[in-house]
Order: structure tokens, then sequence, then C-alpha cells
């Protein structure tokens, strides 16, 4: 029997690949002529590689959302509303965590299915605070004053400042991307100062430090103890998988309401150019689905997309309850742009936050830059 061969693509980090590896095994059990492999990059280059490119040579993409503007428009993933039943899709839009499902809707394309859902969550040495009998911050002012004893760290490479910065205008109700401005100058210049007091009282490692980082950080003996935003990651909130138990929760206060962090998280597409089309939908069905997301995928290391597996009573023994309590900022999280030049601006814009909050300078400029570089986004086609 010839076998059906599928190459996929992933990122290197075990939330990324061990997961989507022991559901490939399966899957490839269930099905003795299916063959999957797949790759790995690192969380950077997995995030500049551009997908068109990675769209010819693999069958099997995870991808995150931002993309779905420019895949819709040039065609380059498979529709897949055209290739799974509609009451399996019906299943996935109803137990959507946060706007995931439909993160990865553009156009009327939807061009993957949601494996993965994360957002900036709090995070935190519980063993320390309950050391000190203290209980984590529940406001910024909080987190501030905890700051001020050198115990907070977080993401500070461009890419979470810049959602960092969505986070801190949509919280104080900016619009953002309106007008042919990134958001009012008001709220993006008092953002740029929130961020920047935060920062000046961190270490100044952060500013090299992606969210895997800052969970090996606190999962280390550095003395560091609470992070108030990044990317979560349940794999460390499970024994055994590093030195130290870290707690993840809901995000704090900001001008008396919960911060509104960004959505993230990944989802599985299928590439246009696969030559084993079918085969390769049915694999994306198969690990994507309730059963599987709060079993295998989760097991092995994965955060799921289905919300079946965050309301689980098991995956939130095993994890310190960590889905259901940061359940809520999921659901709330913002969804960023996903026209087809936006990755343009989100792959610059973090630089112009970073020089601001690491050396100073004029928030008002910094939001001009940004203004600027937004209106470029709009007529490149990336």
């Amino acid at each position: 029997m010839e076998k059906k061969v599928l190459r996929g693509i992933t990122w290197g980090h075990s939330r990324g690949f061990t997961s989507i590896m022991a559901v490939s095994q399966r899957f490839m059990e269930l099905h003795e002529n299916v063959e999957i492999s797949w790759e790995k990059r690192s969380l950077q280059e997995f995030a500049d590689a551009p997908i068109g490119q990675l769209a010819k040579k693999y069958d099997l993409l995870v991808i995150d959302h931002p993309w779905a503007g420019f895949a819709a428009k040039h065609g380059i993933l498979l529709p897949l509303q055209e290739y799974l039943p509609e009451d399996y899709l019906e299943d996935q839009e109803d137990n959507s965590v946060g706007e995931s499902y439909m993160s990865y809707m553009f156009g009327g394309v939807l061009s993957a299915l949601p494996v993965d859902a994360a957002a900036p969550v709090a995070v935190y040495r519980p063993d320390y605070f309950e050391a000190a009998g203290k209980k984590a911050p529940e406001n910024f002012d909080e987190v501030l004053e905890l700051a001020r004893q050198k115990r907070v760290i977080y993401a500070g490479i461009p890419i979470n400042l810049l959602m960092d910065f969505y986070m801190f205008c949509v919280t104080a109700g900016g619009e953002l991307f309106s007008e042919e401005r990134v958001v009012r100058t008001e709220t993006g210049e008092e953002a740029l100062e929130e961020m920047r007091n935060l920062a000046a009282l961190c270490p100044k490692e952060i500013f090299q430090w992606d969210p895997i980082a800052v969970h090996e950080n606190l999962a280390s003996d550095t003395g560091y103890m609470y992070c108030p935003f990044a990317y979560g990651y349940s794999n460390y909130s499970k024994e055994g998988y590093a030195k130290h138990l870290l707690k993840a929760s809901d995000v704090v206060n900001y001008k008396g309401r919960r911060f509104r962090t960004v959505l993230g998280g990944t989802g599985l597409a299928v590439s246009s150019a696969c030559r084993e089309k079918e085969t390769a939908v049915r694999f994306a069905e198969y690990a994507a689905s309730p059963l599987i997301q709060r079993t295998l995928f989760f097991e092995a290391g994965g955060q799921p997309g289905h919300r079946a597996a965050w309301t689980d009573e098991e995956c939130n023994r095993r994890s310190m309850d960590f889905f259901r309590d940061t359940l809520n900022t999921l659901d709330e999280a913002y969804l960023r742009p996903r026209y087809s030049g936006y990755l343009y601006f989100q792959d610059r814009a973090g630089e112009y936050i970073r020089e601001y909050l690491m050396n100073g300078g004029s928030a008002a400029d910094t939001l001009k830059k940004l203004n600027s570089l937004y209106r470029k986004s709009m007529e490149v086609d990336r």
C-alpha cells in the first residue's frame, strides 16, 4: 500500500512540538498508510517565516492568526469551511476559547483550526508568596510596588512590548487601528508612559526575554516571584516540567477593570499545495477534536484550543487549575488586526516601543512613528 506522506512545520517548544507529534503518532497508528513528519523552529523564527514560502514546502502548518488575511487573499491555505462537516465546525465555534476560532476566519475563509489557545496571563511562584505571607497583586499599583522590591519580570522583546501596548490602550478604552492612526494621542502616550514606569523598576535583562525565558527564570532559583502579563504556558504548572511549579491566574485590574490582554495561540492549517488534501484535513479534524484536545494533546505538553479541555476537571487537576483560573482573561482578550499588510506593522512597531522604554525620549514621537508605520502597512501586501 502506497504511503500518504505529510510534512508539517511548527514551533520548537513542548507546547508546540511534542503535543502535535503525539497526536500524529496515534493518527498514524490508526491509519497505517499515512506518514506524518514535523520540523520545528524557534519561537522567533516561527513568527518571522513568511507563510507563503512555508505553504510551498509543508502540507501542515501551525500558524498565528494574524496571517489569516494574507492567506485568504492569496489562497495559500485550504478554506477549511469547505472541507469539514457543518456540525464539526459548529462545535469548534461554540467551544472557542475567546475569539480563537473566529481569529482564523477572514473574508469568509477559515484558514486554520484552533489547536492552541493563549493570551498574556499573570504567573508567579506560589511558594514565595506563601513564605512571605502575601497574596499576589490584584491591581497595577500593587504590581509596581512589588517591582520596586526587584521581584517582578516580564517579556520585553519587541513583539511582546507591542502586545503590552495594545493591552494598556484597549483596557483604558482606546480604539485601535482606526482613522489612519494606531490609537488616540492621549491614550497612546499614557500607555507608553505607564509601560516605562514599570520597565524602569525591572531588570534590564527583560528586554532580551520572550515569554518562555520569563517562565524559565521564574521556575528557577533567580529570586523573581511574579510576572503580571506573559503569554501563558500551562507546562510550567505541571509536575515534573520545571524545577519549581508556577501558578497562573487572571491578570490584575487597571483603571478599575481587568487588563484586556491580546489573543495569541496557534491554529492548524493545510496548504493549498498539499497533494494529500483529504488526508491532511482528516488529520486536522482529528487533532482539533474535543476528545484529542483534552487527552492526547494536553498530555503531551499541548495547551489546547478547544474549550472542553479548559473546563475539564482532569486537565485542571494536573495543571494547578491553569485553565480554569485564566479562562476569564482569555475570553476577554483583544483580537489583533488581520488585514494583509498587518504583519509589516507588527514586525517593526515593537522596536520603537522598546527603544523608548530602554532609553527614554518622547512618547509623542514614538506614537508618531507607530502611526506612520501603520499607514505604510496599509499599502503593503504581506
